[in-house]
């Protein structure tokens, strides 16, 4: 069994570990044998078929990614087309699924898409598998991230990770790599958040000012990972701190997207970034510069003159992208793989099973309890307990207001209190006399808007049933949810339709599961 066949590489973490190290021994194989004019070896990763159709959509210019992937193509004797995103009726208002869908039946395998819209190849994958089994086509068509708005660029990554590790003697022992330059629009640095758990040990050292410092959602997620993270404002205060890393990752600043506040003080930032001659005995023996290119024509981060020292290891780089995206293609279209064996949960996700609503039985003693600032027990219906708590009472009245509407108890009688605990925290109480009944469905709705929160059924002045909830592992199905980035997928700004979707994050919040946005509890929700 090939488990790589039909698969859709839309993130980096797509592949687990285990599978890209595979993926990257296979890599080295086939550059060999390249290399060494090797044909008896390079046709057993050649797909070697004319009506196997690989289609590239770029949507947004690129060149570099896009002629790697053409002639990568080209390498397999495969069908190779282009959709010119110019003369496209998606320029037309067609909907992308529409677009898709359409050159699946045109036995398309596939797709490698460029756009500024983030998640749209993971939408792509989902829609249009349905679409091949409901026209019961013999294929089902895979989708390429060739980079996706501020979101993720996984090819990218892999050839940057390969790149790394032909300077550690392809060992996934550990990494020390110095990222410099804009990283908070860097797409290629984002994917490294997941893509350097490859390596057993990870040590990061972000070198960016202020304003282009990574996102802090990003830094949260290498440290979940187990990274060392240092961050540092410039290279020079970097030097200057001792211990550099021998792999320096550096990124384009692209000033040009933070309006004028930015462009007024970008000499500055520029040198912030960009490596200087005086730098050059500071470094250690051996170090070598990587960059996904182009460099910026009048400010480089890596100036020219560094071309042909010993540092130059983005020629490379760019050269090994050609190897990764053939090595992937033939992954993705069967040709080669069967010898992985995969290892047993490497794709499992421990919290698809995890209990989030905790019914508990209501205690039956009688409490003396003094009720105070207007509120009283009633005899029937419910109470929601201990609603953000810890938070001011400004934000828990805001959020208790977005509570009923999600709930839809805006209509009923009852109504909302703050209360402070002895322990001097304040938490929310919502009150709604008369008879209501909770499906699971509403269950799964309070655990998501007010995770952590209790629920009180009472019937006849006592508590029928308690139940007390957390953060879900995952929430969808839910028609007033929405991701609040207007570049994803699923956003309604961008008209496609597409039903949001999260998951939980180990610190807490929930990502997007089309453009990874990090949101809070409080934010996942239409406005109401």
């Amino acid at each position: 069994m090939n488990v790589f066949a039909t698969r859709s590489l839309n993130i980096i973490e797509d592949f687990s570990i285990n599978e890209r190290r595979y993926f990257f021994r296979k890599v080295s194989e086939l550059k060999k044998a390249i290399e060494a004019g090797d044909e008896e070896t390079m046709s057993r990763f050649r797909i070697d078929d004319p009506d196997f159709g690989i289609y590239e959509v770029f949507l947004e210019d690129s060149t570099r990614t896009k002629e790697s992937f053409r002639n990568a193509a080209k390498f397999h004797h495969a069908k190779v087309s282009e959709l010119l995103a110019t003369s496209s009726s998606i320029n037309k208002g067609e909907s992308y699924a529409d677009t898709f869908n359409m050159l699946s039946g045109y036995h398309n395998s596939i797709f490698i898409v460029r756009s500024k819209v983030e998640g749209l190849t993971k939408w792509l994958s989902e829609e249009c598998s349905e679409y091949a089994e409901r026209n019961h086509l013999p294929y089902r068509p895979a989708f390429i991230n060739a980079g996706d708005g501020k979101h993720e660029h996984p090819t990218q990554e892999l050839l940057d990770e390969f790149s790394f590790l032909e300077d550690l003697d392809m060992s996934f022992d550990s990494i020390h790599v110095a990222l410099v330059g804009d990283l908070y629009h860097g797409r290629t640095v984002h994917s490294k958040a997941d893509g350097l758990k490859i390596f057993d040990h990870v040590k990061v050292d972000l070198i960016a000012p202020e304003e282009l410092m990574m996102p802090e959602s990003y830094i949260e997620k290498m440290k979940e990972n187990g990274f060392s993270v240092t961050l540092y404002p410039s290279i020079e205060e970097y030097l200057k701190a001792g211990n550099p890393a021998r792999l320096w990752y550096f990124t384009r600043p692209q000033l040009e997207r933070m309006g004028e506040r930015i462009l007024q003080k970008q000499e500055m930032l520029r040198s912030a970034i960009t490596f200087r001659r005086e730098f050059l005995p500071l470094l250690k023996e051996n170090t070598k510069f990587y960059h996904p290119l182009p460099r910026h024509k009048e400010h480089p981060t890596i100036p020219t003159w560094l071309d042909k020292t010993p540092l130059n290891a983005w020629e490379r780089q760019a050269i090994n992208g050609m190897y990764c995206r053939i090595v992937l293609l033939s992954l993705i279209g069967g040709k080669i793989g069967e010898d992985y064996v995969p290892v047993p949960g490497e794709h499992d996700d421990d919290r698809k099973t995890e209990e989030y609503i905790i019914k508990v039985e209501p205690s039956q003693k009688k409490k003396e309890k003094n009720y105070s600032e207007g509120v009283r027990p009633i005899s029937n219906g419910i109470v929601i307990d201990h609603i953000c708590k810890g938070d001011t009472p400004a934000e828990i009245r805001t959020h208790m207001r977005l509570i009923s509407s999600v709930l839809g108890l805006d209509e009923s009688r009852g109504g909302e209190w703050v209360s402070c605990g002895a322990d001097g925290k304040y938490k929310g109480i919502i009150f709604r006399p008369g008879a209501r009944e909770f499906e699971r469905k509403d269950l799964k709705r309070l655990a998501a808007i007010a995770p952590h929160c209790t629920l009180n059924i009472i019937k006849d002045g006592k508590v029928l049933e308690k139940y007390r909830t957390h953060m879900p592992p995952r929430i969808y199905n839910f028609d007033d949810l929405c991701c609040q980035n207007e570049a994803c997928i699923s956003n309604p700004v961008n008209g496609e339709g597409v039903p949001a979707a999260f998951y939980r994050t180990p610190d807490g919040h929930f990502a997007c599961a089309y453009c990874g946005r990090f949101h809070s509890f409080k934010e996942i929700w239409k406005k109401h």
